[in-house]
């Protein structure tokens, strides 16, 4: 066989630098370690048969944002036909004294909610969504290639005014009531950082905004069903797909002719592979990798009974209590420790998808990176605090811890679902500096993981920045 290019790992950034590469006219070659494609889009039947389980991405607010996945039009393609389905409310957060937080798709209807801090949450994160793709675009490119948009650059120096700060910098100057500083830890606790770290107010809000921009939507039948499609659309344009083969070394490929190999791998694992000058490899071997997760996944029989009623429409709902709790909870994890009341990041996929086989239900909490420690305990106490009486509606559970999830998907170092620390150093920094840190020092080899610019969540951007490079030369 011989090809123009080989893509390593079918996580989404890999399937969009393999789409990418046809599109250009590449005979490309996608390899897969596992038995089924999609990395962390892939779904099983993780408790009871019948019950579809999302292995890692429920939430798909990046997929219809991204402009890598924009561009591809998935909805209706695939064996099960991309169907992307919304609760009938984005986020809510819980609290233990006063009415749960909604986060609506409707910026007006959540401004309201939230009562003394509506003007702030619509002057911050509803002006972003107000902004559009263009903003989008100019946060998930940090290098670049842009086209020039005056509208869009003003839109983003007034986004990253706010986002530079410390999450609880920002929630304490600039948010008055115990809600609207709790729903924002919330949102900003999905960097996995201290939120005293700077640029944590920029994740929160950009989250915020594309719950208003897109929603936070789900694949109907699972994430599996995400990327089966992307696989139909890659042989659709003439590249071939094919699981249960691991590379191990890049030696492997070389009788296959290719001028270009793109791997959707952590550089730990890029350094297993290749030879590599010694700069480069010594600048990869400081990468560092963030926390890890414990995750936890139930077949229940029927829904969560919620404290408060109207968290039950909700696609995701974080748990955690206040700004001040849910920060102490992720101070602990940074400096290496278990929190005995941890933020819970928490999916309730039949508030949106009933196709699923019945009430499934998954969650997870931040841990030290490679925690060997069972949170089985400290998760299903947050849920009874907000929901009492979860423990008797559990039919079946399923646990993973860091451990656990690397050998499912190698990119998870440690348990580590964002392919690396995401704080300020590494923002762009990811994983050297670089103009084109997609680019290796290898001629025609490149990276494109979630190690990549612009970091985790079901976005593509990666490969996309890869392929583009390569079909550039």
């Amino acid at each position: 066989m011989s090809v123009d290019a080989v893509v390593v790992g079918s996580g989404p950034n890999g399937l969009v630098a393999a789409i990418e590469l046809a599109r250009a006219g590449r005979r490309v070659l996608l390899l897969e370690a596992a038995e089924r494609f999609g990395g962390g889009l892939r779904s099983a039947e993780l408790t009871l048969p019948g019950r579809v389980h999302d292995l890692g991405a429920t939430v798909m607010a990046m997929a219809l944002a991204s402009p890598a996945m924009r561009g591809l039009g998935l909805e209706g393609r695939g064996p099960g036909q991309v169907e992307f389905v919304h609760p009938g409310v984005a986020a809510a957060h819980p609290l233990d004294d006063r009415p749960a937080v909604l986060v609506h798709r409707d910026a007006g209807r959540t401004r309201e909610g939230l009562g003394a801090d509506g003007a702030v949450w619509d002057a911050t994160a509803g002006a972003a969504a107000r902004a559009g793709f263009p903003l989008v675009d100019l946060l998930v490119k940090p290098l670049g290639p842009w086209r020039p948009d005056p509208r869009a650059f003003a839109a983003a120096a007034r986004f990253g005014v706010a986002a530079a700060l410390p999450a609880t910098t920002f929630a304490r100057r600039a948010l008055r009531t115990v809600e609207g500083r709790a729903v924002f830890a919330g949102m900003a606790a999905h960097s996995v950082l201290d939120l005293r770290s700077p640029i944590t107010t920029g994740y929160g809000l950009l989250l915020a905004s594309l719950a208003h921009l897109v929603g936070w939507p789900l694949v109907k039948g699972g994430s599996q069903v995400l990327a089966d499609a992307l696989v139909a659309r890659l042989r659709e344009l003439g590249g071939e797909a094919v699981t249960g083969h691991r590379v191990r070394r890049l030696d492997e490929l070389t009788g296959l002719g290719a001028e270009t190999i793109v791997l959707d791998v952590t550089p730990r694992r890029f350094l297993e592979m290749a030879e590599l000058p010694a700069r480069y490899r010594r600048r990869l071997e400081r990468y560092r990798y963030g926390p890890g997760v414990f995750k936890l996944d139930w077949a229940l029989d029927g829904p969560v009974p919620w404290r408060d009623p109207a968290v039950a429409a909700a696609g995701t709902v974080h748990l955690g209590g206040t700004l001040e709790e849910i920060a102490l909870s992720e101070a602990e994890v940074a400096a290496g420790r278990h929190s005995p009341r941890p933020y819970v990041l928490l999916t309730q996929p039949y508030a949106a998808d009933p196709t699923r086989g019945g009430h499934t239900l998954w969650a997870y909490c931040h841990v030290p990176n490679g925690s060997p420690v069972d949170m089985t305990g400290a998760i299903e106490a947050q849920i009874e605090r907000y929901a009492p009486g979860f423990r008797d509606r559990v039919l079946a559970r399923h646990a993973m811890g860091p451990a656990d999830l690397e050998a499912w998907n190698p990119n998870l170092v440690g348990g580590d679902i964002g392919g690396g620390l995401a704080g300020l150093r590494q923002f762009v920094n990811r994983p050297v500096w670089s103009p084109a840190p997609w680019r290796t020092p290898l001629p025609g080899v490149f990276l494109c993981s979630a190690s990549t610019p612009p970091g985790g969540a079901v976005h593509g951007m990666g490969g996309w920045q890869a392929a583009r490079l390569a079909t550039r030369g």
